[in-house]
């Protein structure tokens, strides 16, 4: 595939989440991924997360499926896994030993609670990584329970693009001179760093410890969504002056003295009654052009048909599966991404550039199948 990453080869030992979506990433820009499947693993048919990659299925009980991939690791610039500490080590896949076999390998080691640690041998799910960051504590209504943002922000902010970005940094330094080494992506550590900028407005009393009553998390009224006439959403983000002015100005409330004052409750009930009054994409056409960051609250449905996002291609069919373009663009476009493999398609091929005969291949995929 053309992309920014061509030429580099990536092994990747198949698990759920953030694992698959930074082998994606790094896919969907060029680098050659093998994914090594475990026979029966959960997945749904097209999943975007299994683009762009070829794929074997291997036992990695059978001592000659683990060679398999002590081989591939070989030849490769790059290795991901989403193991619980230990299991690698255990299964003589463990980082000392592949970076004796290549010393330029990086090894991409993502988990939830990270490679050490008191929880580290813990399970645990995207929910309960967040839960120790203080983030989903801050994140629902003041009268109600936290409130999980999908599993976006652990499992895929925290995780998946953490490793990512890990991985190509890594990859760099080996391109400079460097030495492999191993990456320790805890998807907790990277939920808190996405949550940064929560932790310095606390530092500066700037961000109260109960949720609705802030800046960014619908305490403020004019950052939140507000229900219209048909049932449907608008998204309001006029913080700055120019942006508030605007707002109020095309509600006809910029001249409410309501809004001089800090009563933030009685300012959304009042946007809310306006906004209340017509349709959600009535509203949008009435502030087409005014700078007042409001914008409509699309469903998955409608999201793929929206004019901005047919215009930039953010949603592409892959196979017949509707899902989003790879990301970020760079000016050498990269190429149309591939639907994913059926389980262990390529492995016959993968094997024989290996140097794998035709009975050590029989054997060893024969041992895969469920």
């Amino acid at each position: 595939m053309a992309g920014p990453l061509a030429g580099l080869r990536i092994v990747e030992l198949a698990g759920l989440g953030p694992g698959p979506f930074a082998a994606m990433m790094l896919a969907d820009h060029g680098a050659e991924v093998i994914r090594v499947e475990r026979a029966g693993m959960l997945g749904v048919t097209g999943d975007p997360l299994l683009r762009n990659r070829r794929s074997i299925s291997l036992d990695l009980r059978d001592d000659k499926a683990r060679d398999v991939v002590r081989r591939l690791a070989a030849t490769a610039d790059g290795l991901i896994e989403g193991f619980r500490p230990g299991v690698m080590e255990r299964l003589g896949l463990g980082p000392d030993l592949l970076l004796a076999g290549n010393p330029k390998l990086v090894i991409g080691r993502v988990t939830g609670w990270g490679q050490e640690g008191p929880l580290a041998a813990e399970a645990g799910h995207d929910i309960d990584y967040l839960a120790l960051t203080g983030l989903l504590h801050a994140i629902g209504p003041s009268d109600g329970p936290p409130v999980p943002p999908l599993n976006l922000v652990g499992d895929y902010a925290g995780g998946g693009m953490m490793l990512a970005f890990g991985m190509v940094a890594a990859l760099l330094a080996v391109q400079r001179g460097g030495a492999g080494q191993v990456i320790d992506v805890a998807m907790s550590d990277g939920a808190a760093l996405v949550g940064a900028l929560i932790y310095v407005l606390k530092a500066a009393a700037r961000w109260t410890d109960r949720r609705g009553a802030n800046l960014l998390d619908g305490g403020y009224p004019l950052y939140g969504c507000y229900e219209c006439s048909d049932g449907k959403f608008v998204a309001v983000g006029a913080i700055e002056p120019q942006f508030r002015w605007a707002f109020l100005k095309g509600l006809r409330l910029e001249a409410d003295p309501l809004f001089e004052a800090n009563d933030w409750p009685a300012q959304k009930q009042r946007i809310a009654d306006v906004l209340r009054i017509r349709s959600r994409d009535d509203w949008v056409e009435h502030f087409a052009g005014k700078d007042a960051c409001v914008a409509p609250v699309l469903s998955l449905a409608e999201t793929p048909g929206h004019p901005h996002n047919v215009a930039r291609g953010t949603f592409i069919d892959v196979g017949g599966v509707i899902q989003p373009a790879p990301a970020p663009r760079f000016a050498e476009p990269t190429a149309h991404p591939t639907p994913p493999r059926r389980e262990g398609e390529d492995g016959s091929t993968i094997l024989t550039e290996l140097g794998y005969g035709a009975d050590e291949i029989a054997d060893l995929l024969g041992a895969a199948a469920p």
